[in-house]
Protein backbone atom coordinates (compact mmCIF):
# COMPACT_ATOMS: atom_id res chain seq x y z
CA UNK A 1 0.00 0.00 0.00
CA UNK A 2 1.07 3.35 -0.32
CA UNK A 3 0.33 6.35 1.98
CA UNK A 4 -0.06 10.04 -0.07
CA UNK A 5 0.24 12.97 2.03
CA UNK A 6 -1.29 16.29 0.07
CA UNK A 7 -0.82 19.44 1.80
CA UNK A 8 -1.27 23.12 1.23
CA UNK A 9 0.14 25.55 4.14
CA UNK A 10 0.25 29.15 4.02
CA UNK A 11 3.80 30.98 3.93
CA UNK A 12 2.39 34.13 4.28
CA UNK A 13 4.69 34.99 7.82
CA UNK A 14 8.14 33.81 9.32
CA UNK A 15 6.28 30.98 11.33
CA UNK A 16 4.44 29.57 8.77
CA UNK A 17 7.41 28.94 6.48
CA UNK A 18 9.13 27.53 9.75
CA UNK A 19 5.56 24.86 10.09
CA UNK A 20 6.01 24.48 6.49
CA UNK A 21 10.23 23.25 6.26
CA UNK A 22 9.16 21.24 9.74
CA UNK A 23 6.48 19.25 8.45
CA UNK A 24 8.40 18.81 4.99
CA UNK A 25 11.81 17.64 6.69
CA UNK A 26 9.30 15.07 8.89
CA UNK A 27 8.09 13.35 5.82
CA UNK A 28 11.23 13.20 4.80
CA UNK A 29 12.63 11.90 7.88
CA UNK A 30 10.04 9.20 8.13
CA UNK A 31 10.37 7.53 4.52
CA UNK A 32 8.24 9.79 2.59
CA UNK A 33 9.42 10.85 -1.17
CA UNK A 34 8.07 13.87 -3.27
CA UNK A 35 6.26 12.53 -5.94
CA UNK A 36 5.55 16.60 -7.15
CA UNK A 37 5.59 19.80 -4.64
CA UNK A 38 3.58 19.26 -1.55
CA UNK A 39 2.74 15.73 -2.74
CA UNK A 40 4.78 12.91 -0.93
CA UNK A 41 4.34 9.45 -0.70
CA UNK A 42 5.52 6.17 1.34
CA UNK A 43 5.41 2.71 0.54
CA UNK A 44 3.37 1.20 3.76
CA UNK A 45 3.69 -2.55 4.17
CA UNK A 46 0.63 -3.21 6.87
CA UNK A 47 -2.56 -1.69 7.42
CA UNK A 48 -1.22 -1.27 11.15
CA UNK A 49 1.95 0.59 10.11
CA UNK A 50 -0.20 2.52 8.12
CA UNK A 51 -2.12 3.57 10.81
CA UNK A 52 0.75 3.90 13.03
CA UNK A 53 1.90 6.30 10.06
CA UNK A 54 -1.21 8.30 10.27
CA UNK A 55 -1.34 9.48 14.02
CA UNK A 56 2.31 10.31 13.81
CA UNK A 57 1.17 12.71 10.73
CA UNK A 58 -1.39 13.90 13.35
CA UNK A 59 1.21 14.49 16.15
CA UNK A 60 3.05 16.55 14.14
CA UNK A 61 0.73 18.76 12.00
CA UNK A 62 0.99 22.30 11.42
CA UNK A 63 -1.35 24.76 12.85
CA UNK A 64 -2.41 26.30 10.21
CA UNK A 65 -3.41 24.84 6.41
CA UNK A 66 -4.69 21.91 5.20
CA UNK A 67 -3.52 18.40 4.86
CA UNK A 68 -4.80 15.40 3.17
CA UNK A 69 -4.10 11.68 3.17
CA UNK A 70 -4.67 9.07 0.91
CA UNK A 71 -4.37 5.29 0.80
CA UNK A 72 -4.24 3.25 -2.33
CA UNK A 73 -2.99 -0.24 -2.83
CA UNK A 74 0.19 -0.44 -4.98
CA UNK A 75 -1.58 -1.70 -8.09
CA UNK A 76 -3.33 1.35 -8.10
CA UNK A 77 -0.60 3.25 -7.56
CA UNK A 78 1.57 1.79 -10.51
CA UNK A 79 -1.48 2.48 -12.68
CA UNK A 80 -0.47 6.37 -12.30
CA UNK A 81 -1.06 7.50 -15.86
CA UNK A 82 2.23 10.82 -17.01
CA UNK A 83 0.40 13.00 -19.06
CA UNK A 84 3.00 15.69 -19.42
CA UNK A 85 7.07 14.58 -18.65
CA UNK A 86 8.51 11.37 -17.94
CA UNK A 87 8.60 9.68 -14.70
CA UNK A 88 11.41 9.68 -12.66
CA UNK A 89 13.46 6.43 -13.10
CA UNK A 90 14.52 6.26 -8.71
CA UNK A 91 10.27 5.66 -8.33
CA UNK A 92 9.57 2.15 -8.00
CA UNK A 93 6.25 2.24 -9.88
CA UNK A 94 5.41 -1.68 -9.47
CA UNK A 95 3.12 -3.70 -8.08
CA UNK A 96 5.91 -6.33 -7.63
CA UNK A 97 7.61 -6.48 -4.02
CA UNK A 98 11.44 -6.34 -3.50
CA UNK A 99 12.79 -7.78 -0.54
CA UNK A 100 16.58 -7.76 0.60
CA UNK A 101 18.27 -9.62 2.78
Amino acid sequence: MRLIVFFDLPMTEYKDLVEYRNFRRFLIKNGFVMMQQSVYSKLVTTGSSSALMKKQIEKNLPKTGVVQLLQVTEKQYASIEYLVGKSKSKVINSDKRVVEL
